[in-house]
């Protein structure tokens, strides 16, 4: 969590790679691969500063997902300052 946006993975998740990003009841799915929105979005702002977190960390991002993939525990990413 950074700068009020909340990220999270859920270990059922379908494919693509993607994460979940929550700010003030909005909640946008990014593509881990692309750095694109799959389906919703977040005030402008929020997701510009989302997606630009996401590019810095994104190695980081899709291994998270294999492990989630695999019931495996998360590690924490920096988060944006």
């Amino acid at each position: 969590m950074f700068r009020g946006i909340k990220i999270y993975m859920n270990w059922r998740e379908h494919q693509p790679p993607h994460f979940h990003a929550t700010y003030a009841g909005q909640e946008v799915l990014v593509s881990i691969q692309d750095l694109e929105a799959i389906e919703g979005e977040l005030p402008n702002k929020q997701q510009k500063m989302l997606l630009g977190w996401a590019a810095l960390h994104q190695d980081e991002l899709l291994e998270n997902w294999y492990l989630a993939q695999r019931q495996q525990e998360l590690f924490p990413i920096e988060p944006l300052r």
